[in-house]
This record gives C-alpha cells, sequence and structure tokens, in this order.
C-alpha cells in the first residue's frame, strides 16, 4: 500500500520551465481590456510534456480551474495569484514563482482605468516565443485565440495592485 502526502510543496522552475507574461489589450463594447497571458516555454528539465503537467498542478493546486470558467479573484481574496503594477511594469505572482513584463502603454492605460486585467494562464508551453525577441503578431494571435490555448488555461480577472506609499 502506498500513501501520498496531503500537503502541497511549490513548483519550482525546474518543473514548470520559464514561465512567460505577455501585456496587451483589446478592444471591448466598454473600452480598452487589459490582457495578461502567462505561459511556459516547455523548457522544463523533464521536457515539454512534463512542463505542462506541472503548470497545469500548478493551477489546480490553487484552486484554478482549466477549460475557460471565469474565476473573479476579487470574489476570492485567498486565491494565491496577484498582479502588482508599478513603475511601467506588470509582476504575476503565484505560489514559488512569479512572471513579469514591461506592458505597452495602452495596456497600462486600460489597467489603471478598469483596476483589472483579464489573465490567460494556460498549461499549453510556447516553446517558439522566446523571452526578449519580438513575437510576431500573427503567430501571438494564432496562439492566444487557439482553442487548444485557452482549452488548457485558468482564465482569471486579476485585481491590480500597486505599492502603497
Amino acid at each position: 500500500m502506498t500513501s501520498t502526502s496531503s500537503g502541497t510543496r511549490p513548483l519550482g522552475p525546474a518543473e514548470l520551465g520559464t514561465l512567460v507574461v505577455m501585456a496587451w489589450s483589446g478592444k471591448a463594447p466598454d473600452g480598452d481590456m487589459p490582457y495578461l497571458l502567462v505561459y511556459s516555454l516547455g523548457d522544463a528539465a523533464a521536457g515539454l510534456e512534463a512542463a505542462s503537467a506541472a503548470v497545469a498542478e500548478l493551477l489546480g493546486s490553487v484552486g484554478l480551474s482549466l477549460g475557460g470558467e471565469l474565476t473573479d479573484a476579487a470574489a476570492r481574496p485567498s486565491l494565491p495569484l496577484s498582479l502588482l503594477v508599478e513603475g511601467g511594469h506588470a509582476v504575476v505572482t503565484l505560489p514559488g514563482s512569479n512572471a513579469q513584463c514591461t506592458p505597452p502603454p495602452e495596456w497600462l492605460a486600460a489597467v489603471t482605468k478598469r483596476g483589472y486585467a483579464y489573465l490567460v494562464f494556460t498549461s499549453r508551453p510556447w516553446p517558439e516565443a522566446e523571452p526578449g525577441k519580438p513575437v510576431d503578431p500573427e503567430a501571438f494571435t494564432a496562439f492566444v485565440g487557439a482553442e487548444e490555448t485557452l482549452n488548457a488555461a485558468a482564465h482569471v480577472v486579476l485585481p491590480a495592485r500597486r505599492l502603497r506609499g
């Protein structure tokens, strides 16, 4: 007989691979919507499928489901996922890791106006999109809009926090 520990441990970069966050804004009926995409490059020590499984495990361990059900983080204050917007940067923090980016000015204006961003945190790796290198807009649209990406993602309305001081 085997048993498993009921305690959870944070998954680290070796299991998740490199986490990347990208920010963009899109038109909505009531103005610009600030979006964030978080994905792994799939460069985990155990490979692409292991990175995907680790991201899915991480999201499940914090109570997020994959596949399109929208979670309002403001209604779940204990959700260990947060967004800090400060000094022209956006930082998404989760247990054991974080990912950050420098969003475009229109994204910063939209998140300031709304007070939140729509987060798509997908377990589908995107190894072709390397950090620090420009992403082809058509490739980005194809990846983020793909049913595979959206069905493998947690969808979260994430309040934007700022440093107090």
